[in-house]
């Protein structure tokens, strides 16, 4: 009876290391320090464990060589005589021996790797997290019991494998794929909202997309002549209510500064007539190069405090103007809607209606269209079209790439106004048509 305890003994002690192994080895450094800033100090052993796991794993080793020799010689010993007994009711000769020993083999090696092995290491597996910061005391305990023979196999380890150069420590890296392939994993078993999912992708492409694909173009820039009289103001701020207007001395390239709306309509709600004194206009204005990234300048915002910014670009030419709210739209907004109800319109469920400045990040969103080609040589889709058809498109030009057409409309002089993506019913490599 005795002897039934040891083996029981002994699966137990197996199971609990084998779910010791897998449980420090599968656990997430992630969630563990999420737990650890949490004040869980167990969280903290663990992920010290996963840094430095020599000795822990060299102690494993030694404690499950050694579970399963002693169970192997005490099993065989214990099973046995109750093998031959079974064997005896059904055969008596030669043979009954070798049957019985065969038997009680099978028996033992079954209990230990469905016991101390399988179902355990299921467990950890599916809650490592949660067995590792249970088990981390104990196991640092019996590993500085056994610190002689840890440090001896360990040191013999190491030595092997700096001697083929490989690293001897473990490297937890998270990039942003890795981020991703978790939120692709946390959208899909529905841990994490459809809208979430988008949001946070959004954010990750901050650092890939540049100003030009959030501001306000120069061609649709609003802004006040310093000589505009009171009837020309008050026009420009009932049909576009901006917060800010620029002023300038004729053009864009001569920006003297900038002026509130409403210190505007407080001259009207006083009956005076709408113009534009010194007193008035801002002349500090902040200004951002085309090149940064939408993270970068979020940056710059934070430290300049300014409602909006002046993109210029490399030849000191007003190229566009970007607010915060701009910026804030484009991991913020809705994905076919981000900058306005009208740069992307639905017309069915195979066609779209487009604006030229539409950013080609939205179009491959919306296409579930994985890359354009040469996608650095251009931002929006009116750029697309102009450098696949290497040249300004007329009306009715068209790209088709990747099962869609995008064709051009509507072109205003030298600008792409609007184009019509259709998805076509067979599959399409890139290819280009035109008027000519």
């Amino acid at each position: 009876m005795s002897d039934l305890l040891g083996i029981a003994i002994l699966i137990l002690f197996g199971a609990l290391f084998a779910m010791s192994e897998i449980s420090i080895a599968a656990a997430r450094k992630i969630k563990l320090r999420v737990m650890a800033d949490e004040g869980n100090e167990k969280a903290k052993a663990v992920v010290r464990l996963q840094e430095q796991p020599g000795n822990f794993f060299a102690m494993i080793q030694i404690a499950l060589n050694a579970i399963a020799i002693l169970g192997g010689i005490i099993g065989e010993q214990t099973l046995t005589p109750y093998t031959a007994k079974l064997v005896a009711l059904v055969y008596t000769g030669a043979l009954a021996e070798q049957i019985s020993f065969v038997l009680s083999f099978l028996a033992i090696t079954s209990l230990f790797i469905l016991f101390a092995d399988l179902l355990p290491k299921r467990i950890a597996m599916i809650m490592p997290e949660a067995v590792a910061v249970k088990i981390v005391g104990l196991m640092n305990t019996i590993t500085y019991a056994l610190k002689p023979f840890v440090m001896l196999f360990n040191s013999i380890t190491n030595l092997i494998l700096r001697i083929f150069k490989v690293p001897t420590v473990r490297e937890d890296v998270v990039t942003t794929e890795d981020i991703v392939a978790m939120m692709d994993a946390g959208a899909e078993h529905g841990s994490l909202q459809q809208q979430e999912y988008h949001l946070l992708g959004n954010v990750f492409e901050l650092e890939g997309r540049t100003l030009p694909t959030a501001m306000t173009t120069r061609d649709s820039i609003v802004y006040f002549d310093i000589n505009d009289d009171s009837e020309t103001i008050s026009a420009k701020i009932l049909e576009h209510p901006h917060n800010n207007f620029l002023v300038c001395d004729g053009h864009l390239e001569r920006v003297i500064g900038s002026v509130e709306s409403k210190q505007i309509l407080r001259q009207l709600l006083k009956g005076e007539s709408a113009h534009l004194k010194d007193s008035m206009i801002q002349t500090e204005l902040f200004y951002l190069p085309e090149t940064l990234t939408l993270s970068e300048a979020l940056n710059e915002f934070k430290t300049a405090l300014q409602p909006f910014a002046i993109v210029v670009n490399e030849y000191g030419m007003v190229v566009g103007l970007v607010t915060l709210k701009d910026l804030m739209s484009s991991f913020m907004g809705n994905l076919v809607t981000m900058h306005g109800e009208e740069q992307i319109v639905e017309r069915d469920a195979n066609s779209w209606l487009v604006d030229g400045v539409t950013p080609i990040v939205d179009l491959m969103k919306l296409l579930e269209i994985d890359i354009f080609p040469n996608a650095n040589q251009y931002e929006t889709l009116a750029g697309f079209l102009i450098y696949t058809l290497k040249r300004l498109p007329k009306r009715t030009d068209y790209v088709i790439l990747d099962g869609y057409k995008f064709e051009a409309i509507d072109v205003d002089g030298f600008k792409v106004e609007q184009l019509l993506v259709t998805r076509l019913t067979e599959p399409t490599v890139i290819h280009t048509g035109d008027t000519n």
